[in-house]
């Protein structure tokens, strides 16, 4: 272990609104680690006050000498705080006041709120640069996997080009386990809610809103613009069903959901949508509660960034982190850019995008199907690369699934199949589209 040189050195002194998992796991990081966390940060680190929705509550965790306040907002006020810890969570209400009140008064702010950063960091690192205040949230995306210091830092030299990656444990855990038995999607998620990987409500994570938060915090990291969130087009993983996995397999692909955000052309491009990924991607290996992150820079070439998205030990790993950057005056520009500098992009128009796509049809077990699919394609000039065709028992109605690879085409064309095919009596349930993950 580290000695600590930090005591000559003044404290930082820190408030934490919460104390749930995220805000526990600071406290207990911070006094199991100590003497590492007061030697890499230069001096001595001390929590003076905490606040949460019930106070006396016991919490497993010694919080020592620290105050206990009701309201959280009146922890930016103390004369005694250098830094706030926001661990509620939320785009708005209690967290987004905290924030606001906490960088208008000069204080640094460190938080794992995605939400709020996806939707208020624009305004947030504007208030911190008037105020010369820190704002710091690497445990954000990809809870204790060091990707925002990665592309912020380690590769600033670069222009980056192009990031994607495995934005969700929760959607990573349902569809590696689909993979893995043969289960249907509904039979795993609720797999999923009993083991804690997916909340009782899950919508946020198999809906892809909450990838999607953290994609526009990497674009925006990555490629110097403004926070876009609204831009992003989002798909999730409702419909993907175990046919879908094994006729993956069969033409060698697995299926996961991938956040992708370019910049070509001068034009932001961000989507979260369930992906074919080839056998020989990194992105491919990636099974359960995982989350990855691939940067293509100029000069660096591709970038991974893999390890555990969420957890009380790797986002408190993040939140510590953060804080050390602080204690050292390290911080840095949120965004890797100043506020003012950040640019407005125009978004792509993703029709001109051109890619090959797993098209997954649902029709009726009867002749000319085939036939009237083929057809539409042709008139859309989208060329068939491979197409699996399968029935279904009797007893699960007789449907035939029909799988279409095409060849690269743009996605304009794409979409003209499908607008064919609208209304098709033939057609039993509306077509699933999946990109194929370029290699």
């Amino acid at each position: 272990m580290e000695a600590n040189t930090s005591t000559a050195n003044p404290p930082l002194r820190i408030a934490l609104a919460g104390l749930g998992t995220v805000g526990v796991g600071v406290l207990r990081l911070i006094e199991a680690n100590r003497a590492i966390v007061e030697a890499r940060a230069g001096r001595p680190v001390e929590v003076v006050a905490v606040s949460a929705r019930q106070a006396g509550r016991s919490r497993g965790v010694d919080m020592g000498a620290a105050d206990f306040v009701a309201d959280m907002t009146a922890l930016a006020q103390r004369d005694d705080v250098d830094v706030v810890v926001e661990a509620v969570g939320g785009a708005d209400g209690p967290a987004l006041a905290l924030a606001e009140a906490a960088l208008a008064s000069g204080k640094g702010l460190v938080t794992a709120n995605k939400a709020m950063i996806a939707h208020h960091g624009l305004r947030l690192a504007e208030l911190a640069a008037a105020t010369d205040a820190a704002l710091a949230f690497e445990a954000a995306v990809a809870g204790g996997i060091p990707v925002i210091k990665g592309l912020r830092e380690g590769a600033a030299a670069n222009a980056i080009e192009r990031i994607y990656g495995i934005l969700n444990g929760t959607c990573n855990y349902i569809l590696s386990t689909m993979e893995a038995t043969g289960a249907d999607f509904a039979d795993v998620l609720a797999e999923a809610q009993a083991q804690g990987f997916a909340e009782a409500d899950p919508a946020f994570d198999i809906d892809g809103v909450d990838a999607a938060h953290k994609l526009a915090i990497l674009a925006a990291i990555g490629f110097g613009a403004r926070v876009d969130f609204e831009g992003v087009a989002i798909s999730g993983i409702r419909e993907v069903r175990a046919a879908d996995i094994a006729q993956a397999r069969a033409l060698g692909f697995v299926i996961r959901l991938v956040g992708v955000a370019d910049c070509a052309g001068g034009r932001l491009l961000q989507r979260v949508r369930p992906c074919l990924v080839p056998t020989s991607h990194p992105l491919a290996h990636v099974t359960g509660p995982t989350n990855a992150v691939v940067a293509e820079g100029n000069f660096a070439g591709r970038l991974l960034f893999q390890g555990a998205g969420a957890g009380a030990g790797p986002t408190a790993s993040a939140i510590v982190a953060d804080l050390i950057d602080i204690a050292r005056g390290t911080a840095g520009a949120p965004f890797s850019l100043p506020a003012g500098e950040l640019q407005p992009m125009e978004r792509a128009d993703p029709g001109d995008r051109t890619g090959r796509d797993y098209i997954r049809f649902t029709v009726a077990d009867r002749p000319g199907v085939l036939a009237e699919i083929t057809a539409a394609m042709r008139d859309a000039g989208v060329s068939i690369e491979s197409l699996i065709q399968r029935g279904r028992a009797a007893e699960d109605g007789g449907e035939v699934l029909v799988a279409v690879v095409t060849h690269e085409a743009p996605e304009r064309s794409v979409a003209k199949v499908l607008a064919l095919l609208e209304g098709s009596e033939s057609l039993t349930a509306a077509p699933l589209v999946l990109p194929i993950l370029r290699d």
